[in-house]
């Protein structure tokens, strides 16, 4: 069974969701971006996405468009981003990582080289934004042969067909764009969010992660109650803008997330 698959049953059978904190790998080091993810284990993280610095992150708002150009700008590279996985391992075995970047890095690598490197680094899952299910054959391939889960995007305009092909390749669990737009977008519609998910999950058995527009505790506490799992990037990357990657920077990450694990889990209790 794979760390995904085994927090998620863990935390289904404590009543929780998983919290998913997303950070830019190498924003503004990588030094910082290790350090920062033991934090944020700390404040209750279960699952760490960590985004690959690219060029043109073209699903992505301002605030992670910046945070991509500092890193590539300090130096960043897919290799790095692996080795900071590697760095996290050694004192970290069961925090889930996955990450989430664009195809251009990994095809430069080569599809089974970098499933090969990752596999070796402890990733558990990769969330490709740029590729659609019917031209991931070959790629999801590479990812399952070495034990890493192909997580795929499913948004607000999906139709029940896309959504049923993203079930029959997707594993580790699907990540809902709750609203239309770009990363660190504003107003949820939660209604609207609980109807797309609802229809998701009758056509898949995997966790649902909701992200996109996850700012505070509240919102955090409210979107729990309708997925598997809450995913906050933008938020958490203005915390670290806003103290200029210092040791502040790390302490308001955690304290952002820590109100949400107990928002979460407060809906557990009830």
């Amino acid at each position: 069974m794979s760390r995904l698959e085994i927090c998620f049953n863990e935390l289904k059978a404590k009543g929780q969701k998983a919290l998913v904190p997303f950070v830019t790998a190498g924003d503004p080091s990588g030094s910082f971006t290790l350090s920062c993810m033991h934090a944020m284990v700390k404040a209750g993280a279960n699952v760490i996405e960590l985004g690959v610095p690219f060029s043109d992150p073209m699903a992505d708002g301002q605030v992670i468009q910046r945070a991509s150009e500092r890193a590539l700008d300090a130096g960043m590279t897919l290799v790095g981003v692996l080795n900071i996985v590697k760095s996290f391992r050694k004192t970290d075995q069961k925090t889930p990582i996955v990450l989430m970047g664009y195809l251009n890095p990994i095809e430069f690598m080569g599809y089974e080289a970098f499933a090969s490197e990752a596999e070796i680094a402890g990733v558990d899952g990769v969330l490709t934004v740029d590729i659609p299910p019917e031209e991931s054959k070959e790629l999801t391939q590479a990812y399952k042969a070495h034990g890493i889960a192909p997580i795929f995007l499913l948004s607000p305009t999906s139709t029940v067909e896309r959504i049923k092909k993203v079930a029959n390749v997707a594993e580790g669990y699907i990540y809902y764009v709750s609203l239309k737009g770009v990363t660190g977008s504003a107003n949820l519609e939660l209604s609207e969010i609980n109807e797309k998910v609802s229809i998701i999950k009758q056509h898949t058995n995997i966790p649902v992660a909701i992200g996109f527009g996850v700012k505070t505790a509240d919102i955090a506490s409210d979107i729990a109650k309708i997925g598997d799992a809450v995913v906050v990037g933008s938020a958490l990357i203005n915390c670290i803008t806003d103290h200029d990657g210092t040791s502040k920077a790390e302490q308001a990450v955690f304290d952002l997330l820590n109100s949400m694990r107990l928002a979460m889990d407060a809906n557990a209790t009830k």
